[in-house]
């Protein structure tokens, strides 16, 4: 999955689970500033993305994210590293 491809998946669900206007939501949007998303907010998000990792989601990752941007780059990372292990790990 392309980093493009992420982006447009955390929007779709920027905009459908948290009501938060399309335009609004840019690379350089800051979660909380920008887009209101609150600490509880962050959670579900986490939540919604899961399924794309396979549940190998780290939730570590994202104590640093504070742009869309940044969520795209932790899941692209995390993506990369689950298809670059060898296979049974």
């Amino acid at each position: 999955m392309t980093k493009e491809d992420l982006y447009q998946h955390i929007a779709g669900i920027l905009h459908e689970s948290f009501e938060v206007e399309t335009a609004r939501i840019t690379p350089e949007a800051r979660l909380r500033e920008d887009l209101d998303i609150d600490s509880i907010d962050a959670v579900e998000l986490i939540v919604l993305l899961k399924p794309l990792l396979g549940g190998n989601l780290k939730p570590d990752v994202f104590k640093s994210v504070r742009t869309v941007s940044d969520v795209v780059d932790a899941l692209h990372g995390m993506l990369q590293t689950i298809t670059d292990a060898p296979a049974g790990v």
